[in-house]
């Protein structure tokens, strides 16, 4: 058998791994060999509807979604001379719901930001746009007049052509039997050779959960059927056409599941229904390909007939076809990008919903990632890792199909959707139920955003105030006034031990590593300079160091530190289950403290400053910081002890006024003292000192990334993070705001809250113009709102409550 060398071997030859193929291909790479174990398109690409759009409520999903468009629209023609089959018909959302109009606001708003022409359209509008629609009803909707649908196979063919006059190989009808790892080579085995490389990519759609098992992961994806059918000869169609009318604008009508678009002289039907049907959970048919399931149009029937009363001429066409297929859905519908967690030269490409749509863009994002070691814009919604090992087949099954159930679901902020939760819970867990905690997740743990006056409250979602807004207000006059207790768990925890400890957290990132008993806050960074993770560091020896990070990096960063511990006399381990996390803030979180303790709390305990005591008996690890800006201590304490020393503070702090606060409280109170957040103010495409965190930047020892870094501090044209102070409104702000100063969009909110200390509408925000330090908007909902910049935090500017 004829035995391959490659350096990257791409596992699929849908529209994702062809999309690889050929932007690493364009980007140079050499030995590009792409295998697939039918032909190319088979799977789900072939079938797919071909629907291409702007609209996204992440500026990377956007991103991913228009580099397609602009890729066969424009790009591939121009290489092949060929059409991709792509129609620019324009699209459009209608609807007749007052939330969604909110979210339509939304997406509009950020993307005048990301520059992508969305526009909030009213009944007449619609009239205009679709004559074939009845509007009765509606309230509006929303146009992305790039919008269009390409011909999948003709666009992933046409990528394939490019990438094999570039140097790329495609195996057709050689599927891979096992993949094994030997001497940082990965090596697969095909029915027609072995192929032997030193990166390995799971692009395989449909297959993904099985070449995942073969290189040792549990690919949290599963196929879903999908359905739509395409009707024969359309009357109303085939008019405008003799009358040579521009094709009919796509529509969408969330609230009833369905999208309509223009077919030749027909059109296309597809419905969404709410009950998904999983598909070969646990591995496909051996023999599938280019195969589909038979129409079971029952299913639909109800969505069916609701699109044929918005739109009448549906029902006068007869149906020529139905096509029933399978497509993946993640556990947030997202695409799974990035690399393969604790697996050296494996990357994800893989999971997508909507593959079309996204696959060319996808395929550019990780080109670049493989080349330069980072990605080309934030990758948190995308991160293969954002999902860990306790997204297990119960967990990937009922979230796909709540996802699929909710594709046209409202996107509302700060949503937090039911479907298989609580697979990883601290130990206080039902005692703060009891209490009233209402739960979110985060990396699959649980943890209180709110607490209602009694257990089982739940929050309202909406695009304004919610129900939540006074109880956060209380929480937050507790932490204030008197002291709050919070459940902090969620953070990811490593150990670094050895005689190269302090040498390896030295290099870890832009800070130097704290002295014995002090803390410190380190970035790590990308080559480019980006922020690439946050790491709290508590000094607990001269060799011994304890890390926490934002609970949705606890992979990035496993893998981050496992690779820099390779160069290092060092010892790693991840704790993040070993310890659970209570934080104690306020005035009077000492008191309560010292009440408990007889260790010294001032001034033998200052601000930034580590030790380990015993409070009610209970050995603590006690870091003394407090992200909302008030006297108070991080309580990490053994699991097995936390429930003990919870009750105890419980106990001791019901003289002092004590009360529970959630993450919303906290959220909150960190952005009036102006503190950024990892995953929202801190990304891998900016940079620290653009961030406004320049002060904990020492240049004085080599880091990755420093090179980058003090070119980007000179640079004309950096970016700028600002706190603004924005005009109170009936609606907060939360992210992805558009920054305005007069017709120009200058910036972008980050992250925001209302201010329950300061009575301020708060929000970290980048200006992408420097120059532009006054006379500023923020446009929330559709509704400009006047923003200046805060001198300095609002709360506490000198942290005297904090170091007292």
């Amino acid at each position: 058998m004829k035995t391959t060398d490659a350096q990257i071997l791409i596992i699929g030859g849908g529209v994702m791994g062809v999309s690889l193929m050929y932007h690493l291909t364009k980007l140079g790479w050499g030995d590009v060999v792409l295998t697939e174990k039918n032909d190319l398109t088979h799977g789900s690409t072939w079938h797919a509807a071909g629907l291409c759009t702007h609209f996204a409520h992440n500026p990377t999903i956007q991103e991913l979604r228009a580099a397609s468009v602009r890729l066969y629209r424009d790009i591939l023609p121009a290489e092949t001379g060929d059409t991709c089959g792509f129609h620019r018909s324009g699209a459009m959302r209608i609807t007749s719901n007052p939330d969604r109009m909110d979210e339509f606001a939304h997406v509009a708003g950020l993307s005048r930001f990301t520059g992508y022409d969305l526009q909030i359209l009213t009944v007449d509008d619609i009239e205009r746009l679709h004559p074939l629609a009845r509007t009765e009803g509606l309230l509006g909707g929303i146009y992305e007049p790039d919008d269009g649908h390409v011909d999948p196979s003709l666009a992933t063919n046409a990528m394939a052509r490019v990438a094999r006059k570039n140097g790329a190989t495609i195996l057709r009808y050689n599927p891979v039997t096992s993949i094994r790892r030997e001497g940082g080579i990965w090596i697969a085995e095909t029915e027609k050779g072995t192929v032997r490389a030193k990166h390995i990519v799971n692009a395989a759609g449909t297959w993904g959960w099985e070449v995942g098992h073969m290189i040792g992961l549990n690919i949290p994806s599963v196929p879903v059927l999908h359905q739509y059918l395409v009707t024969d000869t359309v009357s109303a169609v085939a008019e405008r056409a003799e009358q040579g009318q521009p094709e009919l604008a796509m529509i969408r009508d969330p609230e009833e599941s369905w999208y309509v678009r223009q077919e030749r002289d027909g059109l296309i039907l597809g419905p969404y229904e709410k009950e998904a049907q999983p598909w070969s959970v646990d591995g496909c048919p051996p023999d599938f390909g280019a195969d589909l399931m038979p129409p079971d149009l029952d299913r639909v029937e109800h969505i069916i007939m609701a699109a044929m009363e918005r739109i009448p001429a549906l029902g006068t066409g007869g149906i020529k076809s139905v096509v029933n297929g399978p497509i993946t859905f993640t556990p947030d519908a997202n695409p799974l990008i990035g690399p393969a967690h604790g697996l050296p030269n494996a990357w994800l490409l893989t999971g997508s919903s909507m593959g079309v749509m996204e696959g060319g863009g996808a395929g550019w994002f990780l080109a670049h990632w493989m080349t330069h070691d980072a990605p080309p814009m934030d990758a948190l919604a995308v991160d293969s890792r954002r999902f860990g090992s306790w997204a297990d087949r119960d967990y990937r099954v009922k979230k796909a199909v709540e996802c699929f159930g909710l594709q046209f679901g409202v996107h509302y902020p700060h949503e937090e959707r039911p479907a298989a939760r609580n697979k990883r819970v601290s130990p206080i867990h039902d005692l703060l139920l009891e209490r009233g905690a209402v739960m979110g997740a985060a990396f699959g743990w649980e943890r209180p955003n709110w607490f209602g006056d009694r257990p089982g409250d739940e929050a309202v979602p909406s695009f304004r105030r919610s129900n939540w807004f006074q109880p956060v207000a209380q929480e937050c006059a507790t932490v204030t006034d008197a002291v709050g207790l919070a459940d902090m768990s969620v953070f990811s925890k490593f150990e670094v031990s050895g005689p190269d400890a302090r040498r390896f957290v030295d290099a870890l990132g832009t800070n130097r590593a704290p002295v014995s008993g002090r803390i410190a806050l380190t970035h790590a960074l990308t080559p480019a300079g980006g922020v690439r993770s946050e790491f709290t560091v508590s000094a607990l020896a001269a060799d011994h160091f304890y890390l926490t990070s934002a609970a949705a990096a606890e992979d990035v960063d496993d893998d981050l530190l496992r690779t820099h511990a390779d160069a290092f006399d060092v010892t790693l381990h991840r704790v993040t289950e070993d310890f659970g996390v209570l934080g104690l803030m306020g005035p009077k979180s000492r008191d309560v403290l010292a009440a408990l303790t007889t260790a010294d709390l001032s001034p033998g305990f200052p601000w930034l400053s580590v030790r380990e005591i015993t409070v009610a008996g209970i050995p603590v690890r006690a870091l003394r910081m407090s992200y909302v800006g008030e006297l108070g201590w991080e309580l990490h304490v053994a699991v097995y002890r936390m429930q003990e020393l919870f009750l105890a503070l419980e106990t001791a702090g019901k003289s002092h006024g004590l009360g529970l606060f959630g993450a919303y409280a906290m959220n909150a109170m960190r952005l009036e003292k102006g503190y950024r957040a990892w995953g929202s103010d801190l990304t891998t495409e900016r940079t620290p000192e653009e961030a406004g965190v320049g002060f904990l930047i020492r240049l004085d020892h080599d880091f990755i990334g420093k090179a980058a870094l003090t070119n980007r501090m000179g640079a004309d044209d950096r970016w700028d993070m600002v706190l603004l102070d924005i005009e109170a409104g009936d609606v907060d702000p939360y992210y992805a705001h558009s920054v305005m100063r007069g017709d120009q969009i200058v910036g972008v909110v980050t992250s925001a809250a209302y201010g329950h200390r300061t009575d301020k509408t708060l929000a970290l925000a980048y200006l992408r113009d420097r120059t532009a330090r006054d006379q500023l908007e923020v446009e929330i909902l559709g509704r400009r709102r006047s923003a200046i910049i805060l001198p300095q935090v609002p709360f506490d500017p000198l942290s005297i409550r904090l170091k007292s």
